[in-house]
């Protein structure tokens, strides 16, 4: 597993690197074959309320299954405690996505620990200020909406297993699934 810890307005001092690789470090014990793990802390400066630490972590599969959360709060390491928590949470989710979809699960999974007990309930606007470059993998409509709910987007965009083309998945208002398939006119 490959870990990148990036700052932006934070100085990533040994302390805070040594207490995130401990902390990602056990990730493997409850996610087989994660290729990469990037972890990006930040300082939001505000006049309101303080300054607020910000924590993502993007956890790349093999499979190119993407996991991702973030946490918000005025201390760095509070911050890296529950963005790990909400991380645990959705490697729950996908392996029980993947089981209840029959897709070598037991293989997959056989070994390793459970990271939380879920319940069974439980399954900004302007001008653009960032890029974000991403690799795209051929994927089924199926996978690509439960991608989309992995991430927490209500988008999700993907190349068609069987079409070939690029479309997008979107949530509906209604709580169903829209799928956009362009065209050349």
């Amino acid at each position: 597993m490959n870990l990148d810890i990036h700052g932006r307005n934070v100085t990533i001092s040994s302390r805070i690197q040594s207490y995130v690789e401990r902390k990602i470090g056990r990730l493997d014990r409850y996610m087989p074959d994660i290729a990469e793990v990037r972890v990006d802390l930040a300082e939001e400066k505000s006049n309101r309320a303080g300054d607020r630490m910000i924590a993502q972590i993007t956890v790349r599969h093999i499979r190119g299954t993407i996991l991702r959360a973030e946490e918000r709060t005025n201390d760095l390491f509070v911050a890296v405690d529950a963005v790990v928590d909400k991380i645990y949470r959705q490697i729950e989710r996908y392996k029980g996505k993947r089981k209840r979809r029959g897709d070598d699960f037991q293989e997959d999974f056989a070994d390793y620990e459970t990271a939380v007990a879920l319940d069974e309930g439980e399954l900004d606007t302007g001008s653009v200020i960032r890029r974000k470059r991403f690799s795209i993998v051929p994927m089924g409509e199926e996978e690509a909406v439960e991608q989309m709910e992995l991430l927490g987007h209500d988008f999700f965009v993907f190349v068609n297993a069987e079409s070939g083309g690029v479309n997008v998945v979107y949530q509906r208002k209604d709580g169903n699934y829209g799928l956009l398939v362009p065209e050349m006119g």
